[in-house]
């Protein structure tokens, strides 16, 4: 019969890369929290919530990421939890106690040598100066995408002036502000920041 531990690796392995899927499944089942894996959505990759009203804290992260992303969000939520339970809600989401959690979760993935290079690389550097997540750092994604099964355009890759559809939306791209283009929407003319690596279909101008 297989031992919990067993089960929840079993399961992992179908979402993580097999290399970490122990040490993930250790970290999940030590933290005490309810684990789902969930569809995948468009506003966030994961997200821990509490409520007195919970039995335990609950971390969810989308079943549809590629498993670098999946393994590196799951731990981005586990240190959400730690912060928690450490200082509550008194202190800044992304702050430095967080960072410091983060920091001890990412610990051992790098110290294993198991990451594919270029990933181990980008880590190294975002150990040292954590962003608030993946998301926010760009170096970061653009490695983590590049282990995605599909074939994406995002907004980075089209050039100035050219038109593209977003949430069923028209627009064209403008000029890069730090980590997000300056675009115009086609039909009301008004300006809005869209991520660098935001999925987009290109259009033909008109």
């Amino acid at each position: 019969m297989q031992s919990k531990r067993e089960h929840f690796i079993e399961t992992l392995l179908k979402f993580a890369p097999a290399s970490f899927a122990p040490y993930l499944a250790d970290c999940i089942l030590a933290a005490g929290v309810q684990f789902r894996i969930v569809p995948g959505r468009k506003t966030k990759l994961g997200d821990f919530r509490t409520h007195p009203l919970q039995r335990k804290p609950v971390i969810t992260v989308n079943g549809d990421l590629n498993p670098y992303s999946f393994l590196i969000t799951s731990l981005h939520e586990l240190a959400h939890l730690d912060t928690y339970r450490q200082y509550g809600w008194k202190v800044p989401a992304h702050g430095l106690e967080w960072k410091t959690a983060f920091r001890q979760r990412l610990l051992p993935i790098l110290e294993s040598r198991a990451l594919p290079p270029e990933l181990h690389q980008v880590l190294e550097k975002s150990f040292v100066r954590l962003k608030a997540s993946s998301g926010a750092d760009v170096q970061l994604s653009r490695v983590l995408k590049t282990f995605d099964q599909n074939d994406e355009v995002t907004l980075e890759s089209l050039p100035k002036n050219t038109h593209f559809l977003l949430n069923n939306k028209r627009f064209i791209k403008g000029e890069l502000r730090r980590t997000r283009y300056l675009c115009t929407e086609f039909a009301t003319k008004r300006s809005y920041l869209i991520h660098a690596l935001a999925a987009i279909t290109p259009l033909p101008n008109e």
